[in-house]
């Protein structure tokens, strides 16, 4: 099974240190016109996620900008559980179709 190869971006936190950052998913909003990321710091064990907005015609020198309203919270804490239920579905349907597949008998 191949898994998408994950894509990573470094944010500088207050105090100046660089932190390596997996994007979970990124997704755009017709009704706030805004495009999100969602994210886990790398090797941060706890799985929290972080969110927050983002201009992706910024390119590689991008800023991240914080969700202001809760309004936009409910709204990307809903498309995150809709993706993290569909991932989970994704994954057990692999892995009932591993269980599926025997092996030819030899004779």
């Amino acid at each position: 099974m191949d898994k998408e190869e994950k894509e990573f971006f470094i944010v500088t936190d207050e105090n100046g240190k660089d932190m390596k950052c997996e994007i979970i998913m990124t997704f755009d909003s017709d009704e706030f016109e805004k495009s999100y990321v969602v994210y886990q710091i790398a090797g941060d064990e706890s799985g929290e996620c972080f969110a927050a907005t983002y201009n992706p015609d910024d390119g590689e020198e991008g800023k991240l900008m914080e969700i202001e309203s809760d309004e936009e919270w409910e709204f990307v804490e809903e498309v995150l559980e809709n993706f993290l239920e569909e991932e989970e579905e994704a994954e057990e349907h692999d892995h009932d179709h591993e269980h599926d597949e025997e092996e030819p008998e030899e004779e």
